[in-house]
Protein backbone atom coordinates (compact mmCIF):
# COMPACT_ATOMS: atom_id res chain seq x y z
CA UNK A 1 0.00 0.00 0.00
CA UNK A 2 0.99 3.36 -0.39
CA UNK A 3 1.54 6.39 2.35
CA UNK A 4 -0.38 9.71 1.80
CA UNK A 5 1.59 12.56 3.82
CA UNK A 6 -0.14 15.41 6.15
CA UNK A 7 0.29 19.04 4.28
CA UNK A 8 2.25 21.03 7.20
CA UNK A 9 0.50 24.06 7.46
CA UNK A 10 3.89 26.28 6.24
CA UNK A 11 3.41 24.37 2.75
CA UNK A 12 -0.29 24.18 3.17
CA UNK A 13 -1.09 27.91 3.37
CA UNK A 14 2.12 28.38 1.05
CA UNK A 15 0.36 26.49 -1.95
CA UNK A 16 -1.24 28.17 -4.88
CA UNK A 17 -5.23 28.08 -4.60
CA UNK A 18 -6.79 28.38 -7.90
CA UNK A 19 -7.93 26.53 -9.87
CA UNK A 20 -10.03 27.66 -12.63
CA UNK A 21 -13.97 25.78 -12.37
CA UNK A 22 -14.80 24.22 -15.72
CA UNK A 23 -17.89 22.59 -16.93
CA UNK A 24 -19.09 19.24 -16.91
CA UNK A 25 -16.68 16.80 -17.00
CA UNK A 26 -16.92 13.25 -18.89
CA UNK A 27 -17.24 10.27 -16.22
CA UNK A 28 -14.19 8.63 -15.68
CA UNK A 29 -13.95 5.54 -14.23
CA UNK A 30 -10.94 3.64 -12.17
CA UNK A 31 -9.52 1.07 -13.68
CA UNK A 32 -8.61 -1.07 -10.71
CA UNK A 33 -9.47 -0.34 -6.62
CA UNK A 34 -6.21 2.08 -4.98
CA UNK A 35 -5.83 1.03 -1.41
CA UNK A 36 -3.49 3.04 0.81
CA UNK A 37 -3.01 4.71 4.31
CA UNK A 38 -2.30 8.11 6.51
CA UNK A 39 -1.27 7.93 9.82
CA UNK A 40 -5.14 8.75 10.61
CA UNK A 41 -6.91 6.16 8.35
CA UNK A 42 -6.64 3.54 5.82
CA UNK A 43 -8.63 4.44 2.31
CA UNK A 44 -9.98 2.20 -0.66
CA UNK A 45 -11.92 2.80 -3.53
CA UNK A 46 -14.62 0.75 -5.33
CA UNK A 47 -13.46 -1.61 -7.53
CA UNK A 48 -14.44 -0.57 -11.05
CA UNK A 49 -18.07 -2.40 -12.34
CA UNK A 50 -20.28 -0.99 -10.08
CA UNK A 51 -20.45 2.61 -8.63
CA UNK A 52 -21.30 2.05 -4.77
CA UNK A 53 -23.73 4.74 -4.16
CA UNK A 54 -25.27 4.54 -0.86
CA UNK A 55 -24.52 2.09 2.45
CA UNK A 56 -26.09 1.46 5.66
CA UNK A 57 -24.85 -1.13 8.32
CA UNK A 58 -23.72 -4.13 6.63
CA UNK A 59 -26.14 -3.31 3.18
CA UNK A 60 -24.81 -1.30 0.32
CA UNK A 61 -26.57 -0.35 -3.20
CA UNK A 62 -25.08 -0.03 -6.18
CA UNK A 63 -25.60 0.55 -9.80
CA UNK A 64 -23.97 -0.49 -13.38
CA UNK A 65 -24.97 -0.34 -16.83
CA UNK A 66 -28.63 -1.72 -16.76
CA UNK A 67 -28.59 -2.97 -13.50
CA UNK A 68 -28.94 -1.87 -9.86
CA UNK A 69 -27.45 -4.36 -7.12
CA UNK A 70 -28.02 -5.16 -3.39
CA UNK A 71 -25.32 -6.66 -0.95
CA UNK A 72 -25.48 -7.27 2.62
CA UNK A 73 -21.95 -8.05 3.34
CA UNK A 74 -20.82 -4.19 3.40
CA UNK A 75 -19.98 -4.88 -0.59
CA UNK A 76 -18.19 -8.22 -0.68
CA UNK A 77 -21.09 -9.71 -2.38
CA UNK A 78 -24.06 -8.73 -4.75
CA UNK A 79 -26.20 -11.44 -4.80
CA UNK A 80 -29.58 -9.82 -5.31
CA UNK A 81 -29.30 -7.54 -8.83
CA UNK A 82 -32.23 -6.46 -11.07
CA UNK A 83 -32.47 -4.98 -14.87
CA UNK A 84 -32.93 -0.79 -14.57
CA UNK A 85 -32.20 0.09 -17.99
CA UNK A 86 -31.60 3.50 -16.75
CA UNK A 87 -28.81 2.87 -13.92
CA UNK A 88 -25.98 5.37 -15.24
CA UNK A 89 -28.63 8.50 -14.59
CA UNK A 90 -29.11 7.11 -10.98
CA UNK A 91 -28.15 10.85 -8.68
CA UNK A 92 -29.68 9.75 -5.46
CA UNK A 93 -30.25 6.81 -3.31
CA UNK A 94 -30.77 5.87 0.41
CA UNK A 95 -31.23 2.41 2.51
CA UNK A 96 -33.98 2.75 5.36
CA UNK A 97 -33.96 1.57 8.35
CA UNK A 98 -36.57 -1.27 7.59
CA UNK A 99 -34.34 -1.92 3.73
CA UNK A 100 -36.81 -0.48 1.81
CA UNK A 101 -34.21 1.53 -0.73
CA UNK A 102 -35.13 4.98 -2.34
CA UNK A 103 -33.45 5.71 -5.02
CA UNK A 104 -33.83 8.79 -8.38
CA UNK A 105 -32.59 9.16 -11.76
CA UNK A 106 -32.94 13.06 -12.12
CA UNK A 107 -36.58 13.83 -12.03
CA UNK A 108 -37.91 10.41 -10.84
CA UNK A 109 -38.29 9.02 -7.95
CA UNK A 110 -38.11 4.60 -7.14
CA UNK A 111 -39.25 2.51 -4.15
CA UNK A 112 -37.98 -1.34 -4.04
CA UNK A 113 -39.60 -2.59 -0.83
CA UNK A 114 -38.70 -6.29 -1.00
CA UNK A 115 -34.91 -6.38 -1.46
CA UNK A 116 -34.08 -5.67 -4.45
CA UNK A 117 -36.49 -8.11 -6.30
CA UNK A 118 -38.62 -5.25 -7.99
CA UNK A 119 -39.02 -1.64 -7.21
CA UNK A 120 -42.13 1.19 -8.14
CA UNK A 121 -42.39 4.66 -8.92
CA UNK A 122 -43.15 7.77 -6.67
CA UNK A 123 -45.01 10.27 -6.77
CA UNK A 124 -44.20 12.91 -4.27
CA UNK A 125 -47.07 14.70 -3.01
CA UNK A 126 -47.35 18.79 -2.90
CA UNK A 127 -48.22 20.54 0.31
CA UNK A 128 -51.51 20.99 -1.05
CA UNK A 129 -51.90 17.04 -1.16
CA UNK A 130 -52.01 16.67 -5.05
CA UNK A 131 -49.33 14.98 -7.25
CA UNK A 132 -46.10 17.10 -7.24
CA UNK A 133 -45.52 16.61 -11.24
CA UNK A 134 -41.66 17.44 -12.60
CA UNK A 135 -42.16 20.49 -15.21
CA UNK A 136 -41.45 19.84 -19.20
CA UNK A 137 -37.79 20.50 -19.30
CA UNK A 138 -36.68 22.21 -22.57
CA UNK A 139 -33.97 20.09 -23.21
CA UNK A 140 -34.62 16.14 -22.82
CA UNK A 141 -31.81 14.95 -21.66
CA UNK A 142 -31.86 18.06 -19.09
CA UNK A 143 -34.88 17.54 -16.54
CA UNK A 144 -33.24 18.71 -13.90
CA UNK A 145 -31.76 16.82 -10.56
CA UNK A 146 -34.79 16.88 -8.60
CA UNK A 147 -33.14 14.77 -5.56
CA UNK A 148 -29.81 14.46 -5.86
CA UNK A 149 -28.15 15.55 -2.49
CA UNK A 150 -25.01 16.91 -1.52
CA UNK A 151 -24.96 15.05 1.76
CA UNK A 152 -24.86 11.23 2.20
CA UNK A 153 -27.40 11.19 6.35
CA UNK A 154 -30.65 11.87 5.34
CA UNK A 155 -33.01 10.52 8.15
CA UNK A 156 -33.06 10.21 12.09
CA UNK A 157 -35.17 8.59 14.67
CA UNK A 158 -37.46 11.32 15.08
CA UNK A 159 -40.00 10.53 18.62
CA UNK A 160 -39.34 6.58 18.15
CA UNK A 161 -39.86 6.72 14.03
CA UNK A 162 -37.51 7.50 11.30
CA UNK A 163 -37.60 9.99 8.87
CA UNK A 164 -36.15 10.73 5.91
CA UNK A 165 -35.60 14.62 5.02
CA UNK A 166 -32.99 15.86 1.94
CA UNK A 167 -32.97 18.91 0.32
CA UNK A 168 -31.84 18.97 -3.80
CA UNK A 169 -28.55 20.37 -4.95
CA UNK A 170 -28.91 21.07 -8.33
CA UNK A 171 -28.61 23.47 -11.27
CA UNK A 172 -25.05 23.11 -11.66
CA UNK A 173 -25.29 19.88 -14.46
CA UNK A 174 -28.66 18.00 -15.44
CA UNK A 175 -30.98 21.25 -16.41
CA UNK A 176 -32.63 23.32 -14.10
CA UNK A 177 -34.79 21.96 -11.73
CA UNK A 178 -36.76 23.59 -8.39
CA UNK A 179 -35.01 23.72 -5.27
CA UNK A 180 -36.97 21.71 -2.55
CA UNK A 181 -36.71 19.93 0.69
CA UNK A 182 -38.56 16.55 0.80
CA UNK A 183 -39.37 14.15 3.38
CA UNK A 184 -40.97 10.70 4.37
CA UNK A 185 -42.39 9.18 7.14
CA UNK A 186 -43.51 5.67 6.10
CA UNK A 187 -39.59 4.55 4.75
CA UNK A 188 -40.25 6.47 1.39
CA UNK A 189 -43.51 4.49 0.24
CA UNK A 190 -45.17 8.44 0.67
CA UNK A 191 -42.69 10.99 -0.53
CA UNK A 192 -43.66 14.72 0.30
CA UNK A 193 -42.66 18.46 -0.28
CA UNK A 194 -41.21 19.76 3.40
CA UNK A 195 -40.46 23.36 1.94
CA UNK A 196 -40.34 25.00 -1.52
CA UNK A 197 -38.26 28.34 -2.44
CA UNK A 198 -38.98 30.58 -4.39
CA UNK A 199 -38.63 30.91 -8.57
CA UNK A 200 -35.02 31.93 -8.99
CA UNK A 201 -34.70 33.81 -12.31
CA UNK A 202 -30.75 33.19 -12.70
CA UNK A 203 -31.52 29.64 -12.80
CA UNK A 204 -34.47 29.16 -15.13
CA UNK A 205 -34.69 26.28 -17.27
CA UNK A 206 -32.99 27.39 -20.60
CA UNK A 207 -31.69 24.57 -22.01
CA UNK A 208 -28.86 24.76 -20.33
CA UNK A 209 -26.57 22.47 -17.88
CA UNK A 210 -27.15 24.15 -14.80
CA UNK A 211 -30.02 26.33 -16.16
CA UNK A 212 -29.72 30.25 -16.38
CA UNK A 213 -31.78 33.43 -17.40
CA UNK A 214 -34.13 33.68 -19.63
CA UNK A 215 -35.67 30.25 -19.30
CA UNK A 216 -39.17 28.88 -18.06
CA UNK A 217 -39.24 30.03 -13.83
CA UNK A 218 -39.25 26.58 -11.70
CA UNK A 219 -40.48 27.00 -7.77
CA UNK A 220 -42.74 29.00 -5.63
CA UNK A 221 -44.48 31.53 -7.46
CA UNK A 222 -45.34 32.42 -3.52
CA UNK A 223 -42.12 32.29 -1.86
CA UNK A 224 -39.66 35.01 -1.98
CA UNK A 225 -36.94 33.02 -0.53
CA UNK A 226 -34.44 32.54 -3.62
CA UNK A 227 -31.99 29.76 -3.85
CA UNK A 228 -29.58 27.79 -5.98
CA UNK A 229 -29.71 24.39 -4.04
CA UNK A 230 -29.39 23.04 -1.03
CA UNK A 231 -26.55 22.46 0.41
CA UNK A 232 -27.73 20.16 3.64
CA UNK A 233 -30.35 19.11 5.76
CA UNK A 234 -30.14 17.91 9.35
CA UNK A 235 -32.04 17.29 12.43
CA UNK A 236 -31.17 18.32 16.20
CA UNK A 237 -32.70 15.86 18.73
CA UNK A 238 -32.06 18.27 21.37
CA UNK A 239 -34.65 20.41 19.85
CA UNK A 240 -36.64 18.39 17.52
CA UNK A 241 -36.15 20.32 14.58
CA UNK A 242 -34.32 20.10 12.13
CA UNK A 243 -32.30 22.87 10.19
CA UNK A 244 -30.98 22.97 6.18
CA UNK A 245 -28.70 25.44 4.60
CA UNK A 246 -28.83 26.31 0.87
CA UNK A 247 -26.37 28.32 -1.39
CA UNK A 248 -25.14 29.97 -3.70
CA UNK A 249 -24.30 33.75 -3.87
CA UNK A 250 -26.14 37.22 -4.64
CA UNK A 251 -27.42 38.12 -7.59
CA UNK A 252 -29.46 41.05 -7.32
CA UNK A 253 -32.38 39.22 -6.39
CA UNK A 254 -31.35 39.02 -2.59
CA UNK A 255 -29.37 36.32 -1.04
CA UNK A 256 -28.99 32.60 -1.65
CA UNK A 257 -27.13 31.44 0.92
CA UNK A 258 -29.83 30.95 3.75
CA UNK A 259 -30.42 28.74 7.27
CA UNK A 260 -33.27 27.42 8.11
CA UNK A 261 -34.65 25.87 11.08
CA UNK A 262 -37.90 23.49 10.24
CA UNK A 263 -40.00 22.19 12.96
CA UNK A 264 -42.72 18.76 11.87
CA UNK A 265 -46.35 18.36 13.78
CA UNK A 266 -46.87 14.71 12.99
CA UNK A 267 -50.26 14.74 14.14
CA UNK A 268 -50.87 17.45 11.71
CA UNK A 269 -48.36 16.16 9.13
CA UNK A 270 -47.63 19.83 9.08
CA UNK A 271 -44.37 21.83 8.73
CA UNK A 272 -42.89 25.47 9.87
CA UNK A 273 -40.02 27.00 8.77
CA UNK A 274 -38.26 30.27 9.73
CA UNK A 275 -35.02 31.69 7.95
CA UNK A 276 -32.39 32.10 10.42
CA UNK A 277 -30.56 33.95 8.52
CA UNK A 278 -28.98 34.60 4.96
CA UNK A 279 -25.62 36.14 3.91
CA UNK A 280 -23.33 36.36 1.21
CA UNK A 281 -21.16 34.07 -0.36
CA UNK A 282 -18.01 34.83 1.47
CA UNK A 283 -19.91 33.79 4.78
CA UNK A 284 -19.63 31.29 7.30
CA UNK A 285 -23.22 30.58 6.34
CA UNK A 286 -22.51 29.48 3.07
CA UNK A 287 -21.90 26.36 4.82
CA UNK A 288 -22.85 22.97 4.90
CA UNK A 289 -22.23 19.40 6.49
CA UNK A 290 -24.42 20.18 9.77
CA UNK A 291 -23.91 17.71 12.47
CA UNK A 292 -25.20 17.86 15.96
CA UNK A 293 -23.51 15.85 18.45
CA UNK A 294 -24.42 16.50 22.32
CA UNK A 295 -26.36 19.18 21.69
CA UNK A 296 -23.87 21.40 19.97
CA UNK A 297 -23.38 22.36 16.49
CA UNK A 298 -21.05 21.66 13.89
CA UNK A 299 -20.50 22.63 10.28
CA UNK A 300 -18.19 24.11 7.23
CA UNK A 301 -18.06 26.70 5.74
CA UNK A 302 -18.12 27.19 2.19
CA UNK A 303 -17.04 30.49 1.73
CA UNK A 304 -16.08 31.77 -1.30
CA UNK A 305 -17.04 34.82 -3.91
CA UNK A 306 -14.47 37.85 -3.17
CA UNK A 307 -11.95 38.24 -0.35
CA UNK A 308 -11.92 37.93 2.63
CA UNK A 309 -13.18 34.64 3.34
CA UNK A 310 -14.85 33.52 6.58
CA UNK A 311 -13.97 29.97 6.89
CA UNK A 312 -13.33 27.33 8.68
CA UNK A 313 -14.97 24.38 10.62
CA UNK A 314 -17.21 25.89 13.30
CA UNK A 315 -19.11 24.78 16.75
CA UNK A 316 -21.70 26.66 18.78
CA UNK A 317 -25.19 26.17 20.55
CA UNK A 318 -27.60 26.52 18.28
CA UNK A 319 -29.29 29.25 19.99
CA UNK A 320 -25.93 31.15 19.40
CA UNK A 321 -25.74 30.47 15.55
CA UNK A 322 -26.83 34.32 14.95
CA UNK A 323 -24.32 35.70 17.12
CA UNK A 324 -20.40 35.23 15.34
CA UNK A 325 -18.53 36.40 18.16
CA UNK A 326 -19.79 33.19 20.07
CA UNK A 327 -19.06 30.66 17.62
CA UNK A 328 -15.32 28.35 18.25
CA UNK A 329 -13.53 28.15 15.00
CA UNK A 330 -11.85 24.87 15.17
CA UNK A 331 -9.85 24.28 11.98
CA UNK A 332 -9.17 26.55 9.25
CA UNK A 333 -8.21 24.55 6.20
CA UNK A 334 -8.56 27.68 4.22
CA UNK A 335 -10.36 26.14 1.32
CA UNK A 336 -13.67 26.14 1.03
CA UNK A 337 -16.34 22.99 1.32
CA UNK A 338 -19.79 21.71 2.39
CA UNK A 339 -18.85 18.29 3.54
CA UNK A 340 -18.77 17.09 7.09
CA UNK A 341 -19.31 14.11 9.00
CA UNK A 342 -18.89 13.18 12.75
CA UNK A 343 -19.05 9.77 14.38
CA UNK A 344 -17.74 7.89 17.22
CA UNK A 345 -15.35 11.06 17.56
CA UNK A 346 -14.29 11.21 14.28
CA UNK A 347 -14.39 14.50 11.99
CA UNK A 348 -14.25 14.00 8.29
CA UNK A 349 -14.29 16.60 5.82
CA UNK A 350 -12.80 17.78 2.69
CA UNK A 351 -11.30 20.19 0.47
CA UNK A 352 -13.54 21.21 -3.05
CA UNK A 353 -10.42 20.33 -5.87
CA UNK A 354 -11.10 23.68 -8.13
CA UNK A 355 -10.62 25.87 -5.19
CA UNK A 356 -7.40 23.27 -3.36
CA UNK A 357 -3.68 23.19 -4.01
CA UNK A 358 -4.73 19.49 -3.22
CA UNK A 359 -5.41 16.91 -5.66
CA UNK A 360 -8.15 14.96 -3.39
CA UNK A 361 -7.82 16.86 -0.02
CA UNK A 362 -9.15 15.44 3.09
CA UNK A 363 -9.23 16.90 6.73
CA UNK A 364 -9.57 14.50 9.82
CA UNK A 365 -9.79 15.16 13.48
CA UNK A 366 -9.66 11.83 15.35
CA UNK A 367 -10.57 13.57 18.71
CA UNK A 368 -13.84 15.49 18.08
CA UNK A 369 -11.63 18.63 16.94
CA UNK A 370 -8.53 18.97 19.32
CA UNK A 371 -5.52 18.34 16.34
CA UNK A 372 -6.34 18.15 13.03
CA UNK A 373 -4.68 16.53 9.85
CA UNK A 374 -4.75 17.49 6.17
CA UNK A 375 -3.75 14.64 3.63
CA UNK A 376 -3.38 15.03 -0.04
CA UNK A 377 -4.41 11.17 -1.69
CA UNK A 378 -2.64 12.69 -4.78
CA UNK A 379 -3.22 8.93 -6.08
CA UNK A 380 -6.76 9.02 -7.09
CA UNK A 381 -6.23 12.25 -9.00
CA UNK A 382 -8.30 15.82 -9.03
CA UNK A 383 -10.92 14.64 -6.99
CA UNK A 384 -13.84 16.45 -4.53
CA UNK A 385 -15.21 14.27 -2.28
CA UNK A 386 -18.96 14.84 -1.15
CA UNK A 387 -21.84 12.57 0.07
CA UNK A 388 -20.32 11.69 3.20
CA UNK A 389 -21.74 8.03 4.16
CA UNK A 390 -21.93 6.61 8.38
CA UNK A 391 -19.71 3.95 8.56
CA UNK A 392 -20.75 0.63 7.58
CA UNK A 393 -20.52 -2.77 9.29
CA UNK A 394 -16.85 -2.84 9.02
CA UNK A 395 -16.02 0.66 9.99
CA UNK A 396 -15.78 2.55 6.99
CA UNK A 397 -17.12 5.66 5.59
CA UNK A 398 -18.20 5.71 2.07
CA UNK A 399 -18.02 8.95 -0.64
CA UNK A 400 -18.11 10.41 -3.57
CA UNK A 401 -15.27 11.63 -5.51
CA UNK A 402 -16.04 14.29 -8.16
CA UNK A 403 -14.25 14.91 -10.98
CA UNK A 404 -14.09 19.12 -10.50
CA UNK A 405 -16.67 19.25 -7.96
CA UNK A 406 -20.02 17.59 -9.10
CA UNK A 407 -19.89 15.17 -11.76
CA UNK A 408 -19.68 11.60 -9.99
CA UNK A 409 -16.14 9.74 -10.99
CA UNK A 410 -15.65 7.11 -8.55
CA UNK A 411 -15.98 5.80 -4.79
CA UNK A 412 -13.67 6.45 -2.03
CA UNK A 413 -13.80 4.39 1.28
CA UNK A 414 -12.15 5.84 4.50
CA UNK A 415 -11.45 3.62 7.58
CA UNK A 416 -10.36 5.52 10.86
CA UNK A 417 -7.19 4.19 12.56
CA UNK A 418 -7.84 3.12 16.56
CA UNK A 419 -5.45 5.29 18.41
CA UNK A 420 -3.42 2.01 18.74
CA UNK A 421 -2.62 1.96 15.22
CA UNK A 422 -1.65 6.18 14.73
CA UNK A 423 1.51 7.56 15.28
CA UNK A 424 0.60 10.95 16.74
Amino acid sequence: MTRSQPISRRSFLGAAMATAESGQVERQQAAASISGETDHFWYRTAPAGKYVDSQRGNRAFAYGDGWIFLSSDNGRSWPRSLAFPDARLITFSYILKNGNILFATNERLFLSKDGLRSYEPVTVKARNGGDYVPHQPRTRERPGWYFHALNGVASWDVNGKEMLVWGNYCNVIGGAAPVNIYYSTDSGRTVKIAYSFGQNPYFADNGSPGGGKGGALLGDPDNPVLARHVHCVTYNPAENAFYACTGDGTRGMGHECHWLRGTYDAGRDLWNWKVLVSDVSNSRYKGGGINFVEGKMYWISDSNGPKPYDRGIFCCDPADLLHPEKHTRLFNPEVESANLIIQDGVMLASHCAPASPLDTGIIVSTDMGRSWAQYDLKELGRRSPTRFHRKNGEGWFRMDLRSEWITKAEVLFIKPKPAAHRKS
